[in-house]
Parts: C-alpha cells; structure tokens; sequence
C-alpha cells in the first residue's frame, strides 16, 4: 500500500500527461483524475444520469454515450452549468482517487489532478507538483490539440485557476517551456526526491 501521495496539477495542456508518464516508468501507480471522470460517464453510470437529469437528453448520442465535446462548450460558456457539473463529478472523483492511490503497490502513488484548486479537499496528500507554462503556449496547444478556436481556448483557461494560484501551493514546479526530453529530465529528477520522501516517510512508521 502507497503511504505517499503526489498531486500532480497543472493548467490544460500544460504537460500533465507526459509527467504521468514518465513517473509511470519509474514504478509509481499513477491515477489520472481525467480518466475517472470518463469512467463516471460511461453508460449506464449514476453520474451520467444526473448529468443528463441536469442538462437535458441533448448532451447524450443515439447510443447513450456523453456528447461531450457539447457539454464542454456549454460549461465552459457558462459558469453556474459548469459548478452544476463540477457538485456531480468532482466528490465522487475524489473518492475513487483517494481509494485507488492509498490500495497503490509501490513506493509512493502519483494523482494527476487538473482542478486541485478547484476541487479541493485534497489535504490528504503528501506533496504537490505543479507543471508550469505559459497562457500563450497552452492556447496554441489546445488549438493544435483538440482543434479548439481561440475563444475556446481562452475561455477553458479562464475556467482554471491562475498560474499564480498554483505555484502558491506547489511544493515543487515543474517549468515545461522547453522539449519533451527536457521535461522527462526533470520528471527524473523529481522522481528520485519523491522516492526518497516515500522511503523516509515509511521508514518513520517502522
């Protein structure tokens, strides 16, 4: 069992993933708060039933499935839809990541969490992580990434907290303004500090 937790957070297309990833390498059970919202809205789920209770039968395909790239333009257009969907998703989130990062085998367990500050009730973790870049260059990705126009882009940006909020409660940054090596590099690097707090906290129970 994982008696260390990270948080890794970061604004959209900030490089979260590619961290994830490599942290995967090293041996840490990584859990992506992302991946648990799709699974939340798969067919058949409660969540999605509240969802669709909430927002209405146009938000689901002829096959039951989430349209969500419609349900990401209206939240993002529209602050009270956006906490609506927030109260049914972000709770049971939490449940599932604290659930599956404390069952983790390995010397520590990493949470990717996009919405840390957002979300909150996270003062279970041990550490945060912040991947860091700047506005500009998350607009340009999202537009390359997911084919959003600019105004879409700058609004799913407007939705976050601010770059400033997260590196007030960071307790390491990770600045990712450079190539994917160099973001691996430092992904290495904060991997072997984290094993070694994984290890001395561990050593502290004993």
């Amino acid at each position: 069992m994982a008696d260390f937790v990270v948080a890794l957070t970061g604004g959209i297309a900030s490089g979260k993933s590619a961290v994830c990833e490599r942290l995967a390498v090293h041996g840490a059970v990584v859990v992506d708060a992302d991946v648990v919202s799709r699974e939340l809205v798969a067919p058949g789920q409660p969540a999605l039933a509240e969802i669709v209770g909430v927002f209405g039968p146009e938000v689901i395909d002829s096959e039951g499935a989430l349209r969500r790239r419609l349900l990401r333009e209206r939240v993002f257009n529209d602050v009270d839809a956006r906490l609506k969907l927030e109260a049914i998703l972000h709770p049971r989130v939490r449940e599932i990541l604290r659930e599956r990062a404390s069952s983790a085998l390995c010397a520590y367990a990493a949470i990717a969490i996009p919405l840390l500050i957002e979300s909150g009730h996270y003062h279970w973790v041990d550490r945060i992580v912040a991947i860091d870049v700047d506005e500009e260059t998350q607009v340009r990705r999202l537009m390359q990434r997911d084919s959003a126009s600019m105004a879409l882009a700058r609004a799913m940006l407007a939705a976050q907290a601010g770059r400033r909020e997260r590196l007030l409660i960071a307790s390491d940054v990770l600045i990712n303004d450079a190539d994917l090596f160099t973001l691996e590099r430092m992904t290495d690097r904060l991997h072997t500090v984290l094993h070694h707090l994984a290890q001395h906290k561990s050593a502290g129970r004993d």
